[in-house]
Parts: structure tokens; sequence; C-alpha cells
């Protein structure tokens, strides 16, 4: 028969299902837990939006830097009695827009990468102490010698333990002396990758200069089309007012002047439409500014005489130049450079490397055996070589990394290549653009006198009742599509100016320091 349980063995029975149903329950609210947590990680239906778990603190600290940001304007204050022109406008871009900012931090980023490349060329020293206690023992058997003078015999066996307290500090070297080329490819490396960030900081300046220019003459050539709009309106105005007069004095229908009604009323829709653009205009140089596109901002005109083709070289020179001085060009070849210097990075991985060491601190060591006092001392301790380390086998890794930097290195020229092509075609676009653009200046300036006087003829002869409504009505039309088409061919040329000046590489072109002496 089993004997009844004590009251020790129930309790520990009971202990060990109580704890068998904690593991499980702490298990199961785990597991729980676990795929709850897995399910919120992505939309539960793709069909409807969703909520995820902490967007109110995202949208609640956004909230909170909105209100920052609209309070204060980032960088530059504006004064809005003043009237800009293009070149402050530019300063005010390149001081205040982030990308240029974004493009700083790049560049430093890369400076601080080639003084970690260059790190490696110098030795790495390290401080270190420490103190321990051991416990431990050793074999003590007991001996007898016997029965001959060189025979010994173990009777037994038995330990003696051992207390050991250690403290021991050091200062340290370690120092890689040769390694065929290794760290000079990596340093070469980050001097490549510096030189890429420092050109693309020079190129987002372009890039900047140029939308500040192309919005510049939008938001001109926008407030010239709202004159245009208002002498429009004027004009169509005008031609009603003769119509009414004519119908006053029985020479015209009640048809014909509620058409010049009906036109004026379209002169005015177009008004406001063209008002709408100058708006949107303002806001948009405004915002490519890189400041508060709620910024009040006074742009002065752009001057009204002709403009005269003072390009001063051939399309071969700017060619040339392009080819040579282009930031994406030169970031392209730095690419190129970098992955030669990968290259032999990856080759210096098959020799061996030699490093120094050396080391010298204190120790101090003390033992107790069998309960007895602490006993021991205290020396220098010091000590150095050199190594070699030769790699032998790792699984193909150097082979497939020489394989993989050749690789690299093959599609950076290959990009290369296809980027000279590609400047090749800009500037010629840009260059046959802006001769386009001059040649029609010519002609839109005929167009534009021409139109003026078909007008003044066609309103004249139709207020003596010579002339059709239609014949003046059409002659105002006309005159505002030549005014238009004045003011799109004046912005044409000032933008495909700047197009061309960015294709070669001239838009914002810092000056070399060796060319100013030069030239000085």
């Amino acid at each position: 028969m089993s004997q009844p349980l004590t009251k020790r063995q129930s309790a520990w029975w009971l202990g060990c299902f109580a704890g068998i149903h904690l593991f499980r329950s702490g298990f199961l609210a785990l597991f729980v837990c676990l795929d709850a947590s897995g399910k919120d990680a992505v939309p539960p239906l793709p069909s409807k939006p969703w909520y995820p778990r902490q967007l109110s603190e995202y949208e609640a600290e956004l909230a909170r830097e909105g209100l920052d940001h609209r309070g204060e304007a980032p960088g530059i204050e504006v004064d809005t009695n003043k009237v800009y022109d293009l070149p402050e406008l530019i300063d005010i871009a390149q001081r205040s827009n982030p990308r240029t900012q974004v493009a700083w931090e790049r560049a430093r980023q890369a400076a601080a990468a080639v003084g970690l490349s260059q790190s490696t060329y110098f030795p790495y020293l390290a401080a270190s102490a420490g103190a321990g206690y051991e416990h431990a023992f050793i074999e003590f058997p007991a001996l007898q010698q016997g029965p001959g003078p060189k025979q010994v015999s173990v009777l037994a066996g038995g330990t003696l333990p051992l207390d050991v307290a250690a403290e021991r500090a050091a200062v340290g070297v370690k120092w890689l002396l040769f390694d065929f080329g290794e760290r000079k490819a990596a340093v070469t490396t980050a001097k490549e990758n510096l030189m890429m960030a420092n050109v693309s900081f020079n190129a987002t300046h372009q890039q900047i200069v140029f939308l500040v220019t192309e919005r510049f003459y939008e938001f001109n050539t926008a407030r010239q089309k709202v004159g245009v709009a208002e002498s429009s309106l004027q004009a169509a105005e005008t031609i009603g007012r003769a119509a009414q007069a004519r119908l006053d004095h029985g020479l015209t229908t009640k048809p014909e002047v509620l058409q010049a009604q009906e036109q004026a009323a379209q002169a005015a829709f177009d008004l406001e439409a063209a008002r709408g653009a100058l708006s949107d205009a303002q806001v948009a140089l405004v915002e490519s500014l890189g400041i508060l596109p709620t910024t009040q901002l006074q742009v002065a005109e752009v001057s009204g005489k002709p403009i005269t083709d003072n390009l001063g070289d051939s399309l071969d020179e700017m060619l040339d130049r392009a080819l040579s001085q282009r930031p994406d060009l030169v970031a392209k070849l730095a690419s190129v450079r970098a992955h030669r210097a990968d290259i032999q990075k990856a080759r210096a991985a098959y020799y061996p490397k030699i490093v120094a060491g050396a080391h010298a601190g204190w120790a101090q060591l003390d033992v107790s055996a069998q309960g007895s006092p602490f006993a021991g001392d205290n020396e220098p301790v010091y000590g150095g070589g050199i190594a070699i380390e030769v790699p032998i086998f790792e699984g193909f890794a150097r082979r497939n990394k020489l394989s993989l930097a050749e690789s690299e290195l093959r599609a950076a020229e290959n990009e290369l290549t296809e980027s000279r092509d590609a400047v090749i075609r800009e500037v010629w676009k840009a260059y046959t653009d802006f001769t386009t653009a001059l040649r029609k200046q010519e002609s839109a300036a005929r167009l534009l006198s021409a139109a003026e006087n078909a007008y003044a003829a066609s309103l004249a002869a139709y207020r003596q009742g010579l002339g059709t409504y239609v014949d003046v009505a059409n002659a105002r039309q006309s005159l505002a599509a030549a005014r238009s088409v004045v003011v799109d061919t004046r912005s044409a040329i000032y933008t495909a100016a700047a197009a061309l000046a960015l294709s070669v590489g001239d838009l914002a072109r810092p000056t070399s320091p060796f060319t100013s002496h030069h030239r000085q």
C-alpha cells in the first residue's frame, strides 16, 4: 500500500504544480503577447487605412515642431520693404536652403571617413587593469620510497586547496607595420569619396542657383502676363464702349454690344487666372530659397532691353569645358579611382601582415594553501614581439571580394562613359535652345509691332464705322497673344542661358586659388 504523504511532501508537490502552472501561464501570456505584437506590426486588412500604435506620439511631435517652424524663419531674415534682385535671391538660397546644409554635412562625414582610414597607420595603445580571486585545488598524493633506493610508489591520493588573489595593470601597444598597401588603398578610397562629396556639394549649389534663376524668371513672366491681361481687358472695355457708341448712333445692333460685353468678361476672367498664376509663381520662388513659403517678398523686375548673344565661346569650346569641369563627371571619375583602390585593397588581402606588439605593467599575486596566510609578491611585467599573419584559407572570400571589386570598377567606367555622352547631349541641346530663343526675339518684336498697328487701325476703323466688330475683336486677341509671345520669348532666353551655364558647369562655379593667382 502506498503511504500517505507528509505535510512536507504535500507542500513540495503543491509547489511543483503551482510552479508548472505559473510557467505555463507565463509562457502562454508571452506567446499571446508576441503573437499580438506580430499582428500589430502590419495593417490587418489591405482594404482599409490603419492606425498603428504610437502614431499619435509622432503626430504630436510633428505638431510641436510645426509650430516652432512656423514661428521663426529658418536662418535668414527677409526685409519685406526691400526689393531683391536675382543675385540677392541666390545668396539667400545658398545660405538658407536645407539642401546645401545636407550636402555640407555629407562632405564633413566624408572628411571624417578619411581621418578614420588614416588612423590605421598609427599604433593601437590601450591600458588595462584587473583583479580577481579563485579557489582551486591541486592533486597531492602520498608517496613511499622503497624497497629500492630509486623506487617510489603511490600509497593514496589527496588534494591541496588553494586560494589565489591576483591584481594586474598594464599598457599594451599593437602596431601594424606592413600590409602590402591595404591601408593605403583604404585611404585612397576614402579620399575619392571625399572628392565625390565635395563636388556633389558644388553641384547642389549649382542646382539651387539654376532653380532660383528659373523661378525668378518664371515669376517675372507671370507678373508681365498680368500686365498683358490688364491691357487686354482695357482693350476689350474700349471696344465695348465703341460698340455702345455705335449702337447709340444706330450704326450697329444689340447682339454686337453683347458680344463685346462677353469679350470683356472673358478678358476679366483671364486677368484673374493670370493673377492666380502669379501667386503660384511667387510661392514657388520663395520655396526655392529655402525659406517659409508664406514669406512676403518683393522681387525686382527684369530689364526690358533686347538681349544680345554674349556667349563668347563656340559650341566646341563649351563641350571641352563641360567635359573637364562638370561636377557629376568629376564625381564619376572619383568613383572610378575609388574602385581602382578597392581592387588594390582586395589584392593586398592575399599577402601577409607584419604586426608588432608590446606590453608593460605591474602584477600582484598572492596564494594561500590549505588555509594558510596569503603569501606572494608584486613585480613589473613586460614583453614584446613581432608576428606575421599569413592568410591561408577563408572560404574563397578574398577571391570573391576581388571579383566584386573588378566588376564594380567596370560598371563605374561604363557609367563615366555614359555620363560623358549625356553631358555632350545636354550642352548641345542647351546651346541650341539658347540660340533658338535669341533668334525668336527679333521675330517676336516684329510680331508685337504688327499686332499693335493692326489693332490701332482696326479700332480706328471700327469707331468710324468702316470696320466690323469681328475685325477689331480678332485684332485685340492677336495683340494679347503677341504680347504673351514677347514675354515668353524673353523668359525663355534667360532660362536657356542659365540652363546652358548649368550644362557646361559654369553656373556658380568655384574659383580655383591657383587660377586666381595666375590671372592676377
